[in-house]
């Protein structure tokens, strides 16, 4: 009797080799760091489970023979039917809700019925026998200690949630096994699905025609990214488990498939993984649009200033012939010029006549190139005489005042 779903050993092998690349990606991209990181994580994780650890501890009744004998025996039972050496401490514990749980804390393994499963089961004790197997499944499979190292796996779409619900169709078997009868199955996963109540009357012909529903759009797409597989289904599978049958189910719907190959799996069910993936969207979209408009913005600008530093490399180019008439002009007359027209040349023949730059010289010899950036002016590209050294010639520097030194030409930078 093969006690592992069909799928659970292969999905097992993909998450383990996905996971142990990104751990090593991570481990060797961060040069180990990531070891220090893991440490605090596992720190701040025991706190937080401890937390509940000590709460089921103070609050729940820890079953042994003195305490619910009929639950002890029944976890004896069923640990040694399941392969487990050593018996988890187990705790009856009030919720509101039907299930079981199953955890481990500083390398000791704990099991927790809740009371409302207990009390429902009432006229049949011996189905709570599934639950107690189910949870011993998980421990036994060990699916709570590989949980950490193959965490980046399990978020990978399609893959992370079809792995969690083949370790429920595994420990379901796990559960099967355990119980006395098909009753118990049918007892067991009745209380989930129609109450405290309610569940000893179920019509288990009718309830497994709900099946063929299931390939619809909807149904297929909450299912592929939820972490449980349908209890209709579940019944059905661990039922034929039992009777040593085997047990297919509908196709799902092929755009549910498609669709879901674009969502992560948080956990939580497709609504929250819809929830988280569109946060996650709107985050980068929060941070992207902003910067790919600033990218954009920088660009532009970028092209514009390459375009006024072309511009303005032709007005610098225009300007220097100016300044050996100049320097010819202070030889002759012991005196700078005072206009262009001192040195032969028309006033306003250097003006652009696009209206970007207009060139004029000014006091002490300067050659002056007045920029019009958007049309505001008072933005000069400066080309300066300056003595030189004792026994050196004189020399003229460029520079810019009140301009960007983006634009200026390469000499005057």
């Amino acid at each position: 009797m093969d006690l592992i779903y069909k799928h659970e050993k292969k999905l097992f092998i993909i998450s383990c080799v996905i996971a142990t690349i990104f751990w090593l990606v991570l481990t060797l991209g961060t040069l180990g760091i990531i070891v220090i990181y893991l440490l605090f994580g596992y720190l701040f994780f025991l706190f937080a489970h401890s937390a509940f650890i000590t709460h089921l501890k103070g609050n729940g009744v820890r079953i042994t023979q003195e305490q619910y004998p009929d639950l002890y025996n029944s976890l004896v039972k069923n640990s040694e039917k399941v392969g487990l050496h050593h018996v988890p401490e187990a705790y009856l514990l009030r919720t509101d809700f039907f299930n079981a749980l199953a955890t481990r804390f500083r390398g000791r393994n704990f099991v927790v019925l809740f009371t409302d499963v207990v009390d429902a089961l009432e006229s049949q004790p011996s189905a709570i026998d599934f639950y107690i197997g189910h949870e011993l499944g998980h421990l036994h499979r060990k699916h709570i200690q590989w949980g950490v190292y193959l965490f980046f796996a399990s978020w990978i779409p399609l893959l992370g949630a079809a792995y969690r619900r083949s370790q429920e169709y595994t420990c379901d078997r796990y559960g099967a096994m355990c119980c006395n009868n098909d009753e118990d199955i049918v007892a067991a996963i009745s209380t989930m699905s129609a109450g405290d109540s309610r569940w000893n009357s179920i019509n288990l012909d009718a309830y497994l025609k709900q099946i063929p529903e299931t390939s619809s759009f909807w149904m297929s797409f909450n299912e592929l990214n939820n972490d449980y597989p349908w209890l209709t289904k579940r019944m059905a599978s661990a039922l034929a488990f039992r009777q040593g049958q085997e047990v297919s189910f509908p196709s799902r719907h092929g755009f549910a498939w498609f669709l879901s190959a674009f969502i992560p799996r948080f956990g939580g069910g497709a609504a929250m993984s819809v929830v988280m993936t569109f946060i996650i969207i709107g985050v980068l979209a929060a941070v992207s649009i902003p910067a790919y408009q600033q990218y954009i913005e920088r660009a532009e600008q970028a092209t514009l200033d390459t375009s006024i530093q072309i511009e303005l490399e032709q007005a610098y180019q225009q300007a220097l012939p100016l300044q050996e008439l100049m320097m010819q002009y202070a030889t002759n007359n012991s005196a700078w010029p005072v206009s262009l027209s001192d040195i032969g040349i028309a006033e306003g023949s250097l003006a652009d006549p696009s209206g970007r730059f207009d060139i004029d010289i000014y006091d002490d010899g300067i050659i002056g190139i007045e920029v019009f950036i958007d049309g505001e002016g008072e933005q000069y590209i400066v080309l300066e005489p300056m003595a030189g050294d004792e026994g050196q010639d004189d020399y003229w520097t460029c520079y810019g005042q009140d301009i960007k030194q983006e634009v200026l030409p390469l000499d005057c930078q």
